[in-house]
């Protein structure tokens, strides 16, 4: 089965908020069995607009992906990153 993909371009805008939103993942992550592959560090940023923040984390399947970002436990660190940036997400199938 393929592993899933998420894929996220951050820019944070209030990084004492974002902060309890990055902590309050840690349980979904876990869970569904995340491998958080890159967080934050240096990009280049090679066509279309960027952000600052880019994140790739690996799942066991797509399907882990999408349950890990539709769970209880995701969806109430995610209420926490309201109003602390803007986020663009993507959950992709590996080959």
């Amino acid at each position: 089965m393929p592993k899933g993909y998420w894929i996220a371009h951050v820019t944070v805008t209030n990084p004492d908020q974002y902060q309890l939103y990055a902590t309050g993942t840690r349980e979904a992550f876990q869970k569904y069995g995340a491998n958080i592959l890159a967080r934050g560090g240096a990009f280049k940023q090679l066509e279309g607009e960027g952000h600052p923040r880019n994140v790739v984390i690996e799942f066991p399947s797509l399907q882990a992906a999408i349950d890990c970002y539709n769970s209880p436990e995701y969806q109430a660190a995610k209420a926490k990153r309201a109003g602390a940036g803007i986020a663009n997400i993507v959950l992709v199938e590996g080959v």
